[in-house]
């Protein structure tokens, strides 16, 4: 049976506007239609004076794993079981707090992600839809490694499955990757920024190696996924064919219009450098992540801006897990501070980011055939507002409502 949701006002982000007094008719899980209120014969569901957007995307999340800690080395004092059950009151929190999709990128215990998106998608757990990941596939010692370890310790196989060497190592570890469930494929092209020993500018895969993943990636429906930090990483990434490059700490002109000529999305956590500047040492990030920190957080910055002068297609990723699950929505205000309007960050982490995904046809927009999820807030739109929402639905199920509304 046919219900409604009335909303005072609604954010457009096709259009990038905000429509009023729009009412959006849903039947199941999926929105039927949307447009001026002029009366609905059933049920409605009347939200006040609101503003709702379509649920919130974030392309960059780890629900899986320690988070919110600076010592990796708590990875091997967990079970893959622990890690399973410790990852469902992440997901659970990125669901209230709006973001109904994610893309989760990568788990230092290949395939746990797996489990936790199937457990979802049964209604097993409560959490957003998931694309993950599986594994990341990086070199030996790389930023997608557990590092920091004396040489003579081995780490167990199954947080070095993405380990490659080679063009043709980099192909059979992607069949294998995507063999176990994966929906994309996450490389580690520079080092990073909490990966100690590593240096976050310096390229870590050869421009043959990532095109080889994406050429092999490609035969199985599957896109590819780019951390990479450093300009000449992110050049051999973009060139090679990744779909989008993640973090992109000092991207320059040159590399931004590179991306915008490819079509490459930026998926750029601008947001979590003021988080660890804040809590860092208390969270026992140690000094040299903290330094590192601090010499990429203004770069990245001004690399956001470059890519938004440039044309770059923005989508919202915000490396959730390193900072505690939930708290993501802060980074739309920071991404109108370094560029966007606050209508432009929010299509940014729902329409550009579902494109991103290949999803546009389910999530993303408020539009007939999209499964009917919404956020809302009080009042007027107002940007900082969606750092903590009042209101969330997930395939037409309310899963949050702090606004008391009557139908």
């Amino acid at each position: 049976m046919a219900r409604a949701v009335r909303c005072a006002r609604l954010v457009d982000v096709v259009g990038e506007r905000v429509l009023t007094d729009q009412l959006v008719v849903i039947e199941g899980d999926r929105i039927v239609s949307t447009g001026p209120d002029a009366g609905f014969d059933g049920d409605v569901l009347d939200l006040g004076d609101v503003t709702v957007a379509p649920g919130l995307i974030d392309l960059h999340t780890h629900l899986v794993g320690v988070a919110a800690c600076g010592d990796y080395a708590q990875e091997l004092k967990h079970s893959a079981a622990r890690q399973a059950f410790a990852s469902i009151p992440n997901a659970r929190d990125t669901l209230l707090a709006g973001f109904t999709t994610v893309r989760d990128v990568g788990t230092f215990r290949a395939f746990v992600d797996v489990a936790l998106r199937d457990a979802i998608d049964a209604g097993h757990v409560p959490g957003p839809r998931m694309a993950v990941a599986g594994a990341y596939v990086t070199v030996r010692g790389g930023g997608g490694m557990l590092t920091g370890f004396a040489h003579d310790v081995e780490v167990p196989k199954e947080f070095r499955f993405g380990e490659t060497r080679s063009v043709d190592d980099i192909r059979e570890r992607v069949r294998e990757i995507v063999f176990h469930g994966a929906d994309l494929i996450k490389l580690i092209a520079t080092g990073a920024v909490l990966a100690n020993g590593t240096v976050p500018g310096a390229p870590e895969l050869t421009e043959a190696q990532m095109r080889a993943a994406v050429e092999e990636a490609s035969w199985y429906g599957r896109y590819v996924a780019a951390h990479a930090h450093g300009t000449e990483g992110i050049r051999r990434a973009v060139r090679a064919g990744v779909r989008s490059i993640e973090h992109a700490c000092f991207l320059d002109d040159e590399a931004a219009e590179l991306m915008a000529a490819h079509g490459a999305y930026l998926s750029a956590d601008i947001w979590w450098a003021d988080w660890i500047r804040e809590t860092g040492p208390s969270q026992g990030y140690d000094a040299e992540q903290l330094r590192k920190n601090d010499e990429t957080a203004e770069a990245q910055r001004e690399g956001f801006r470059r890519a938004v002068r440039a044309g770059v297609k923005i989508g919202f990723g915000s490396d959730a897990g390193g900072f505690p699950h939930g708290l993501q929505g802060r980074q739309l205000a920071t991404m109108v501070e370094h560029g966007l309007t606050p209508i432009q960050a929010l299509k940014a982490a729902t329409l550009t980011s579902a494109e991103c995904m290949g999803w546009e046809d389910r999530v993303g927009s408020v539009a007939p055939g999209r499964y009917a999820d919404l956020v809302a807030v009080p009042g007027d739109l107002d940007i900082t507002k969606f750092a903590d929402v009042a209101f969330v639905m997930k395939g037409g199920e309310v899963v949050k409502d702090t606004l008391r509304t009557t139908s």
